[in-house]
């Protein structure tokens, strides 16, 4: 089992900055790759960003690039999301996700999830 405890959420107003991170527990050894997702109201949950834990090798969605960016601390078991330039429409509850195999932007290749924190951006 893994445990995942995201933290950082909060609210900004539009063209601020927030800091996510997540810390890992429990057979962590046997994870390959940590995502984040989000989930706006009504809307479905979507890939943001994922990081391989061995390599660094990191991907994005189109729809932050340039503005999030995704990096890990082995030491710690602490992965975080840097996000910058915020626009309302990121606003969501955002996941921290733990999963074996390739990096990958569907939800289906994760095994862990932590429970979320709000991030809230206000125009």
């Amino acid at each position: 089992q893994v445990q995942l405890v995201e933290s950082g959420g909060g609210l900004v107003q539009a063209g601020g900055s927030l800091r996510l991170s997540c810390v890992a527990s429990g057979r962590t050894f046997s994870m390959n790759v940590m995502g984040w997702f989000r989930q706006a109201p009504g809307k479905e949950r979507e890939f943001v960003a994922a990081i391989s834990w061995r390599s660094g090798y990191t991907y994005y969605a189109d729809s932050v690039k340039g503005r999030f960016i995704i990096s890990r601390d082995s030491v710690k078991n602490t992965v975080y999301l840097q996000m910058n330039s915020l626009k309302p429409e990121d606003t969501a509850v955002y996941y921290c996700a733990a999963g074996r195999y390739a990096i990958s932007r569907h939800e289906n290749e994760y095994d862990y999830w932590g429970q979320g924190t709000q991030v809230t951006v206000s125009s």
